[in-house]
C-alpha cells in the first residue's frame, strides 16, 4: 500500500521532528526481544540507519517502498536480512526489528496529545507503509537464508566425499551414507581429479559406511568405475559385507570383471599385489 503525497509529507516531518526519541524508543522496543545479544550501540546505529532511510523514502514524495525513492531504503532492509540471517537470528527476529518501528510511532504520536480523525488515519497509513517494508524485510531473509543453505549443503556434500591418498599410486574414496545422484556426481570429480593430480594407477571404493545398496546406488558405484576406466585407471571396490552381497545377489546386480573385496585392508593388500606384479620399468 502506497502512501498519498500528503501523508507521506506528514511522515516525514514526523521523523524529522522526533528523529532522536524516535529511535530511542525503536531501539529500546527491539532490544527487548533480542535480549542482549545485539548491543545496544549496534541496535541504535542500525536503527538510526533504518530511519533516515525511511525518511528518505518519504522526502522523495513516493510513500511507495518500490519506488525509486525508497532504493535506499530498501537496500537497508536486505542489509539488515542478510545481517540477521547470518548472525544466526530467526525470521521473526528479524521482522521484529522494522514492527517495532509501529510501537515506537504510537508512543510519539500518543505523546503530541492528538488524537483528531487525520493522525489516527495517518498512523494507519503509516502502519501499512511499515508492514510493507517489513514483509520486504522477511523475503530478503528467506533468501539468504536459502543461499546459505545451499552453500553449507555444497560444503557438506565435499566434505562427505574425501578421496585420500593411501599408498604411492592408490588412492581411495570411503563412502559414509546414502549416494544419491547429486552425491555421485560429486564423488566421480572429485575422484578422477584426484587420479589426475596423483597419476594413480589404481582406486579404491570403499562402501562399508554405505547403509543398503540398491540398484541406483550400484549404478552410481559403477559409472565411477567406467569414469575412472576411462582415465587409465583400475578400480576396487570394498566393504562387501554379507548382507550387501545378498542384497546384490537378489537384485541381480553384476559388477562384471570389477575386483570386489570384503574390507579397505583386503582391497589395500590386493592392490599392492597387483602394483608389485607389474614389471619395474628400467
Amino acid at each position: 500500500m502506497a502512501l498519498s503525497s500528503d501523508e507521506a509529507s506528514r511522515f516525514a516531518d514526523l521523523l524529522k521532528g522526533h528523529s532522536d526519541e524516535l529511535t530511542r524508543r525503536w531501539t529500546e522496543i527491539v532490544a527487548s526481544n533480542f535480549r542482549g545479544r545485539l548491543s545496544h550501540a549496534e541496535l541504535e546505529r542500525q536503527m538510526g540507519e533504518l530511519q533516515r532511510g525511511f525518511q528518505a523514502a518519504m522526502d522523495g514524495g513516493a510513500g511507495d517502498l518500490d519506488a525509486d525513492a525508497s532504493g535506499e531504503l530498501r537496500g537497508l532492509l536486505s542489509d539488515l536480512s542478510t545481517t540477521r540471517a547470518r548472525q544466526g537470528f530467526s525470521a521473526n527476529e528479524t521482522a521484529v526489528s522494522v514492527y517495532a518501528l509501529k510501537e515506537a510511532l504510537l508512543g510519539i504520536l500518543d505523546g503530541s496529545g492528538e488524537a483528531d480523525a487525520t493522525t489516527l488515519r495517518d498512523f494507519v497509513a503509516y502502519s501499512a507503509f511499515v508492514d510493507r517494508a517489513a514483509l520486504f524485510t522477511f523475503d530478503s531473509y528467506v533468501r539468504v537464508r536459502e543461499e546459505l543453505i545451499s552453500d553449507q549443503a555444497e560444503q557438506l556434500l565435499e566434505l562427505s566425499t574425501p578421496v585420500v591418498k593411501l599408498w604411492d599410486g592408490v588412492v581411495a574414496v570411503p563412502l559414509v551414507g546414502t549416494l544419491d545422484s547429486a552425491r555421485a556426481q560429486v564423488v566421480m570429480e572429485r575422484l578422477l581429479q584426484t587420479l589426475v593430480d596423483t597419476s594413480s594407477p589404481y582406486a579404491i571404493i570403499d562402501i562399508t559406511g554405505v547403509p543398503a545398496v540398491d540398484t541406483q546406488v550400484a549404478q552410481h558405484v559403477l559409472k565411477t568405475v567406467v569414469a575412472a576406466r576411462l582415465m587409465g585407471a583400475e578400480c576396487i571396490i570394498s566393504g562387501i559385507r554379507p548382507q550387501i552381497a545378498q542384497t546384490i545377489v537378489a537384485l541381480g546386480i553384476e559388477f562384471g570383471d570389477i575386483a570386489t573385496k570384503a574390507t579397505l585392508a583386503d582391497a589395500l593388500r590386493h592392490v599392492i599385489k597387483l602394483n608389485s606384479a607389474q614389471p619395474k620399468a628400467r
